[in-house]
């Protein structure tokens, strides 16, 4: 896959990443065109709207619809700033095209839907544009990454990825929860693409913008896809998570942003620390080795005596135990459960293989 440049996207002052801002809806023609201006007086270079906005149930604001994307052409026209919306039909893409919009990104229910993919790839092919895939609802790395690659058979060269967090029924802090390890899987299965972050679906409120937006940075991501309107508090569409361009200039002066690979310091150190980190896993991969064995042979046992594998009073108290002693030492409760719930898990399916494997008759 190529390289999706987004040099000529960079805002003008400083060493800042690339930012795509605008509202999350176009609603009136004045409303774009206060916003755009707004955006590039602070050096933004890429201006979005949704023109077609999927809403969860009918009645809702749907968007305005191709009117908007004439306001979004005369912004353009009197600004120059570049153009970025979400496209969901092939029919969505030859508007958009007509007024010409230059970025275009595919939205998280529709990434969901390979049917729905095959359509928007086959609708591109053979076009030389620039496209985000924003993350399906659900937490499936394999489904964005075909999203993806339905692109690349379609010759699409310039693919960039955009973390969005995903849907879940219970109630949070964010209203997407983050699941930052997708987009890092999705990196390292694709090493060189462009990963920007979409903070406003994640956070659901301008409050945890920053914080979200500060750690897609300390991860190492390309930037920012945020939503900013002239007038968030009266915005038609998911106002609670919209800033206005002021506080986006100061999100992102107070910002920080970290280097992969730093000049001018010494490595030896990081090196040292590494090692013995190298060390430790292999350790790590001895004992559980040494834990499966004896799990086969609780199996062997198991079988015989006609004993159900799961029993949940041992299974709650080696949970608990290890809990209790990971915070007397300080290790994170969220750490030690996930890590055991995976030992759990393999050990079932360890002593369910033996169970149900046929005895030598």
């Amino acid at each position: 896959m190529e390289i999706l440049n987004i040099q000529d996207w960079r805002i003008s002052v400083g060493n800042k990443p690339v930012i795509i801002a605008g509202p999350c809806s176009a609603e009136t023609e004045d409303q774009v065109l206060i916003t755009a201006k707004s955006l590039v007086s602070k050096g933004i270079r890429i201006f979005r709207a949704g023109i077609w906005k999927p809403r969860t149930r009918p009645n809702a604001f749907e968007g305005i619809g191709s009117i908007g994307l004439q306001w979004m052409k005369r912004a353009k026209e009197e600004t120059g700033i570049l153009l970025a919306t979400e496209v969901a039909t092939p029919e969505h893409l030859e508007e958009c095209l007509q007024v010409g919009i230059d970025i275009f990104w595919i939205g998280a229910r529709t990434s969901a839907n390979p049917f729905a993919m095959q359509e928007l790839a086959e609708a591109m092919k053979g076009m030389d544009l620039p496209v985000l895939v924003k993350n399906p609802v659900n937490p499936d790395t394999d489904l964005w990454q075909g999203a993806i690659e339905r692109l690349q058979i379609a010759g699409i060269k310039r693919i960039g990825a955009v973390h969005r967090g995903v849907s879940s029924y219970d109630p949070g802090p964010y209203r997407n929860v983050p699941l930052w390890e997708m987009p890092i899987e999705l990196k390292r299965r694709i090493p060189d693409i462009t990963m920007l972050c979409d903070p406003s679906h994640i956070a659901g409120n301008r409050i945890m913008i920053e914080s979200v937006a500060q750690k897609a940075f300390d991860l190492n991501f390309d930037g920012l896809m945020i939503e900013t309107h002239n007038d968030p508090d009266h915005a038609w569409t998911d106002a609670q998570q919209q800033i206005n361009p002021d506080q986006l200039e100061r999100m992102l002066q107070s910002i920080k942003l970290r280097i992969v690979h730093p000049e001018g310091i010494s490595y030896e150190k990081l090196d040292n620390w590494r090692d013995k980190i190298d060390e430790l896993d292999l350790q790590m991969l001895e004992i559980l080795l040494k834990r499966m064995e004896i799990v086969h042979e609780i199996g062997r046992y198991k079988k015989a005596n006609n004993m159900t594998i799961l029993q949940p009073e041992r299974w709650n108290n080696v949970l608990m135990k290890n809990i209790r002693q990971s915070e007397e030492k300080q290790l994170g409760k969220d750490l030690i459960t996930k890590i055991f719930f995976a030992i759990h898990e393999e050990s079932i399916r360890k002593q369910t293989e033996i169970m149900n494997k046929k005895d030598p008759g």
